[in-house]
Parts: structure tokens; sequence; C-alpha cells
């Protein structure tokens, strides 16, 4: 009985956002600039929905529920200070970027860096290496629709199969235009689903058990889950952080977004709304970790082992039609960062790496690429939260390449050589790492006992960044002056 209103309720959203999807087809211009970053015409509300939904993925409903579930307030702590840090960045920054990429007529992030470093090599170097950096993120997406379908059919494989299908449906249907408003469409249903997800959990607690949240709140202190205890060392919490603060200006796909508003009104009323969003989104999803942590304290349901699988069983509890509103939300967050993660990675490899801006190229490397995800996802290599911050690490070193050139574009012309080490070295350490110790290794290991394996990253790839920068002036110093 409760298999049936998940798939009328999947069915309805499918439906939906297809015709959506359809419907916004009539934006689309021949040019891959309309295709990619929509003519640079996107309005302030479908901007907003888009950054949002692009960022705010599976890894919020499913990866953090479980984490907060699993380690505490500290998982707040670790996502309300990327919320902060990229309203911070975005305040600083998006206008300047925004005018250079209208003025420079910009598609890709790679296509920035090596137009302001005068490196084709630096370009070509962040294309592929967003590539490989996002797969794994990709693949989270994928990873957190197939644990919610284990526990609705009892089938992985169907569940990344069918966000596999979906994705490549609405990408290929108006490219940004249709991701940007089916975005839409799907920031709207995570929303209200999480509203309904959190106030069906209080009620749960206060009025079917008619425990008091501050019993609730009690409980989860004496745990320890109400501070910076142990898993959350600080070591701990830096590592999952740092990545995390710069996630805007090093995930190709959310830098992209930038470009896209129609004017510097619609720019201002993207970051408005993003900050609305952002905020209530995270605390509600942290909130619903600690107050169903306090749920299994307290024995009202059992101890959950498998993080990525809380949200699943507290599904599997409410009312069929009502979880499947909220599990279909889900799918909706996978898909839109997931289609956003493709398209963007596909106006990559069409615009830097093969350079060919016909229609058929863009088609073919968007089926590529999801197919390529799909099988990462199959492999279940880590949890949800892990491989999203995995790609944020590896994604790392550029956030000085990116941040200098921002700050200092003048300065930077010429430096593409140690820009590209920079990265190069950067993610040396990043695989030596997880390779020789493992992937959790680059979260929980500290060099010298106190410096986060993140912290080393960003702080070697600045060090030849600026290396590079002083040897060039002294260089320009030493060199004969005509006369």
């Amino acid at each position: 009985m409760r298999l049936l209103p998940h798939l009328l309720v999947l069915v309805a959203y499918f439906a939906l956002g297809t015709l959506i999807a359809y419907a916004s087809r009539r934006y689309v211009e021949a040019d891959s600039r309309s295709y990619f970053v929509a003519g640079y015409r996107l309005s302030g509300f479908l901007s907003a929905m888009t950054y949002a939904a692009t960022t705010y993925s599976a890894f919020m409903m499913v990866g953090l529920v479980g984490l907060s579930y699993a380690t505490g307030v500290g998982a707040f702590g670790f996502e309300i200070m990327y919320f902060i840090a990229t309203l911070a960045l975005l305040t600083l920054f998006a206008e300047r970027v925004w005018r250079a990429a209208r003025e420079r007529r910009w598609v890709t992030p790679a296509e920035m860096l090596g137009d302001l470093y005068k490196s084709t090599t630096l370009r070509l170097g962040v294309a592929l290496l967003s590539l490989i950096a996002l797969i794994p993120y990709a693949s989270a997406q994928l990873v957190g629709i197939g644990s919610l379908f284990t526990s609705i059919v009892g089938s992985y494989e169907i569940g990344v199969f069918a966000g596999a299908v979906i994705v490549v449906l609405w990408t290929l249907t108006a490219g940004i235009w249709s991701v940007a408003s089916t975005d839409a469409f799907q920031g709207l249903w995570m929303l209200i689903a999480a509203l309904s997800f959190i106030t069906w959990i209080v009620l749960y607690v206060t009025q079917l058990h008619h425990v008091p949240l501050p019993k609730l709140l009690e409980v989860l202190s004496e745990k320890m889950l109400l501070g910076l205890h142990p898993p959350w060392s600080l070591t701990v919490f830096l590592a999952y952080t740092i990545p995390w603060i710069f996630f805007a200006v090093t995930n190709p796909q959310v830098v992209q977004r930038i470009y896209m508003p129609r004017d510097d009104r619609a720019l201002r009323r993207m970051i408005l709304l993003f900050a609305v969003f952002g905020l209530i989104y995270t605390v509600i999803v942290t909130l619903s970790g600690l107050i169903i942590r306090g749920a299994s304290e307290l024995g009202l349901i059992p101890l959950i082992s498998n993080r990525d699988m809380v949200t699943p069983y507290i599904l599997n509890i409410m009312n069929p039609l009502l979880a499947a509103f909220i599990f279909t939300s889900i799918v909706a967050a996978a898909v839109s960062t997931m289609d956003s993660i493709i398209l963007t990675l596909a106006s990559s490899t069409a615009h830097d790496i093969v350079k060919e801006h016909k229609a058929a190229i863009r088609y073919l490397t968007i089926i590529a690429l999801t197919l390529l995800t799909l099988a990462f996802s199959l492999l279940r290599l880590g949890f949800i939260v892990e491989l999203s911050v995995l790609s944020s690490i590896l994604l790392l070193p550029l956030a000085p390449i990116t941040l200098f050139a921002w700050c200092l574009p003048d300065h930077v012309k010429g430096l593409g050589v140690p820009a590209l080490l920079s990265i190069v070295l950067g993610d040396c350490i990043v695989l030596a790492f997880a390779l020789t110790k493992g992937i959790k290794s680059i979260f929980t290991y500290s060099l010298l006992g106190f410096i986060p394996i993140p912290l080393l990253v960003l702080v070697t790839s600045t060090a030849v960044l600026l290396a590079g920068l002083v040897a060039r002036n002294i260089s320009r110093d030493s060199s004969p002056q005509k006369t």
C-alpha cells in the first residue's frame, strides 16, 4: 500500500517537470551561450532558485539529516559556515564577476580563468579538473535517490536509473532554460516538503509521545551532541568546513550561475532570495536530524547505524501520502543538482576541451557524462556527505587562483603556469592521502596533529601562486630597462 502513493506522486512530479522543461524551449536561441548560460537573460527569481536548487541537494535531506543525527550540532556549524561564506563571497564579488562575464562573453569558469590569466593551458587544466572532481558530487545525488528507493521499493538500482533518466531528459530539452525552470519548480517543492518533514517530526515527538522539546534537548546534551565533541574535533570540523566555505568560488556549476541574471537588479534579487531559502532550509534540515536522534535516545524509535538511512526510516513510519511528497522532494533536490552539474560539465567539454559548438556535441556529452555518473554511483564508494565534500576538496586549489583573479585581475596575467602548478600540487596532496590512507583520512587525519588536510592543500596552492607572482615581479625588476 505504501508503494502506490510514492509512484503516483513521482509520476505527477515527472509529468509536471517535463511540461515545464518543454515549455521553456521557447526561450532557447540557436547559439551555445543561450543553451548554457541563458544568454545572460535569467530573471532574479529563476536565478535565485537555480542557484539554491543547484547548491542544496540530496546532501541536505539525506546526507545532512543523517550527519546531524550521527554527530550532533557540529553538522549545523559545518553547513552554516558554508552559508555565511557563500553570502559573503557573493556580496563581495558577484557584481564584478557578473559584469565581466557579460563584457567578455564568458560561458564557463574555465574560460574565465583562462582569459584572466591569459593561458589556454590553464583553461584546459581547469576544465579537466572539473570533469574529474564533479563526478563524485554528481554521483552523490544518484546515491541519495538510490538510498531512498531502497527503503521504498527495495531496489537501489531502480532509483539511480530513474534519476539518470530524468536528468538526461530535462537537461537535453532546453539546456539551462529547462534546468533553471525545473529548478524553480523543484526548489519550491523542496522547501515546502522540508517544512512538512520537521513539522511531522515535532508533532510525532511532542503530541504522539508527549515528550516536551526541553526534555529532548536535555537528552541531546547528555549525549554530548550539542557542542564540538567527538567526532567533531576542531581538526575534523576544519577538514569538513574549509572546502565548503570556498564552494561558491571553486564549484563551476555555481560560479557559472553568477553570469546568468539579466541585470544588476536581478543579481541582487538572486542573492537575497538565495539567502532566505538557504537559511530556512539549513535550520530545518539540521534540526530534523537532531530531533530524530533525540527520539532514538528516548526509545521512541530505534537507533539507526547507517546515517544515510535516517531519513528513509522516518519516511517509512509517517503517513504514506506525506512520505511520498517528501520522498519526491529529495528526488527533486538530487535531480536539480545533478542536471546543473551535468550541464556545466557539458558546457566545459564543448567550450573548453573540444571547442565545438554543434548541438550534437552538447547532446552526446550530456548523455556520456550522465552514464559515467551512473556507473560511479553503482559502485557505492562512500557516504553522501563524504562524496560531496571530496569533490570540493579536489576543487579547493581553484580557490586561491580564482580569488586572486577576481581581486587583482591586472596582476595575474601571464601567471598561467604557476596557477596550473598550484592546482596540480594541491590535488597531489589530496590524492596521496586518499590512496594511501583512504578517502576518510582526508577528513580525520591531521599533519603534525593539528593541520587538517584541506588546510594543507589551501596553503600549498596559495604559496605556489604567490611564489609565481613574486618570481615574476623580481624578474621584471631585474630585467634591463630600455632607454
